[in-house]
């Protein structure tokens, strides 16, 4: 059956995913059961910093390359072309930032979170409360893409078509992985992580080779089929197809482009696996390996986009459930069939298993330790007692990303992270690198520069085309949007670095001269640094 006249997957290829998941999400269960994290909260939240730097960094990659990566970057190729690959160059280019300006630090700064490097100078209690607030509304917002992306892709492979259906399967895909993250820790869901990037890698480059198999290994013909079976014609292989029909369309890409280069800096659950390897030397080497294994799968995903448009086309893509996301399932069946779509969509699967477990751990991590252990309780609390509290917030923000989840069905899964980058490079980065290297940086600077970027990217999200105003919008049916471009970076991100700054000189500076010399010292040697 040639799916880009017939979306509908057989029975038998049905039959065969639903085997596929569950001996995937059993295998994986043991061994999150197995490697599961019983010690100090040390071991739970950071694994005892006993991962290398090779180890960390392939799961660094798994971490990153989420349901928005496999899914909703094959999709934006295979429609939009050129465009659709600007995120690829946004996600991979972004590494740059925290191999140069925040790996080392972070990892010599900090023990567990982000609060942990921005409140080592400033008051703590505030200041970690208001870690913690932006923590918690990036990681929401991006288990929403994943879980959306989830899905869209078990709606397609299970041929469930109705709303209802879906939302079953969004809660089913965040139940699991609570489970992850209840029983692993980070250590679980970290050798989770690894073998998920390994599983996604292989496979990219699998069906790539398959894929230029059936051209002759020849790009030229790939190429000319997708320009034939795409309505942009030839246009996709150029700038334009989505960014280019207007200024405002420009304007819009470039805000998207800045929040991807700069939002990996600020992304809670990045920075968190800093803290997995046991010094700032492996830490540098996590990101050198997370940026060549993930140089390699972007490269694929070019090719497997525009192979999608070749042989599935852009119409039978988006005609089935899920829309863009469904371009590499469909593309894996029309190449190897049911078995192959069985191994791509399983894949896919613990992709998006995977980085909700990650984003879920950091989110609960930061509110157990930043808040109830430091804000509420002072710092006077044991261990055990932090795990436990991480473990019901995980419980928490699982049900609400599963709601949020709901809400977006049916939106372009890459676009969705955009807006979670945005959010990371809003309320965080300015503050983290404010906190690193400038002296005169206070505490007034640093909750203006995380509220201001935070509420600025909220409102200007809520007041856009992604909830109201036009036929892809989350409220098609209203029209209350007055900020015209989709992604609110290049307005969100300056006012955070133009508040933190403004904040510092109207606050007091801090007295604590002895502490601002420690971090200084403490971030470029690691003397002092612990994570026990």
């Amino acid at each position: 059956m040639n799916l880009a006249q017939n979306t509908v997957i057989p029975d038998d290829s049905v039959i065969i995913n639903t085997s596929v998941f569950a001996a995937f999400v059993l295998i994986t269960l043991f061994i999150v059961y197995r490697v599961s994290s019983r010690g100090t909260a040390g071991d739970y939240f950071v694994a005892g910093s006993a991962f290398s730097g090779v180890q960390n960094g392939v799961a660094l990659s798994g971490d990153y390359l989420s349901a928005a990566s496999f899914l909703g970057i094959a999709g934006a190729i295979a429609i939009y072309g050129y465009d659709g690959f600007l995120y690829s160059i946004g996600f991979l280019v972004a590494w740059l930032v925290n191999l140069l300006l925040l790996a080392e630090r972070t990892r010599n700064t900090g023990r567990f979170t982000m609060g942990d490097v921005l409140s080592f100078r400033m008051k703590q209690r505030p200041v970690r409360a208001a870690a913690a607030t932006s923590t918690l509304a990036i990681t929401i917002m991006y288990m929403i893409a994943q879980i959306a992306g989830a899905g869209g892709l078990v709606a397609l492979l299970l041929n469930v078509h109705g709303h209802f259906g879906q939302m079953l399967v969004m809660a089913g895909v965040g139940a699991v992985m609570m489970v992850y993250v209840l029983v692993g820790g980070m250590k679980g869901t970290t050798w989770v992580q690894i073998i998920k990037a390994t599983m996604l890698v292989l496979c990219a480059v699998l069906i790539t080779i398959f894929l230029l198999g059936k051209f002759s290994y020849s790009m030229t013909e790939l190429l000319r089929a997708a320009a034939d079976n795409n309505p942009n014609g030839r246009a996709i292989f150029a700038p334009g197809a989505q960014y280019g029909k207007s200024d405002m369309t420009k304007l819009d890409f470039i805000s998207l482009s800045l929040a991807l280069v700069l939002g990996v800096g600020g992304l809670p659950h990045v920075l968190m696996r800093f803290y997995t390897v046991p010094n700032a030397r492996e830490a540098r080497r996590s990101v050198v390996w997370a940026t060549w294994t993930m140089a390699i799968f972007y490269m694929c995903t070019l090719i497997i986009g525009y192979g999608a448009s070749a042989l599935v086309g852009t119409d039978a893509i988006l005609a089935a459930p899920g829309a863009e996301n469904s371009a590499a399932p469909l593309l894996a069946y029309e190449i190897g069939g049911t078995v192959l779509l069985g191994i791509i969509s399983a894949v896919a699967f613990a992709t998006i298993l995977a980085v909700v477990a990650g984003l879920t751990l950091t989110a609960s991590a930061s509110f157990a330790h930043d808040v109830y252990a430091s804000v509420v309780r002072g710092g006077e609390v044991d261990s055990d007692r932090v795990v436990w509290v991480a473990r019901v917030t995980a419980l928490v923000i699982g049900a609400a990303s599963i709601l949020g989840g709901i809400l977006v069905i049916g939106q372009n899964v890459a676009f969705l992270v955009g807006l979670a980058f945005a959010f990371a490079a809003s309320a965080n980065l300015s503050t983290l690198l404010y906190t690193l290297f400038w002296k005169r940086f206070n505490t007034t600077g640093t909750l203006w520069g995380i509220y201001s970027g935070l509420i600025s990217c909220l409102l200007l999200v809520i007041f856009s085309p992604v909830v109201s105003g036009a036929e892809d919008s989350i409220i098609p049916s209203v029209d209350f949007a007055f900020f015209p471009l989709k992604n609110p970076g290049i307005v969100s991100i300056p006012i955070s670095f133009l508040f933190a700054a403004i904040g510092t000189f109207v606050g007091k500076p801090e007295q604590d001269a002895e502490r601002q010399a420690e971090m200084e010292v403490r971030s470029l040697t690691g003397i002092g640094s612990r994570t026990g």
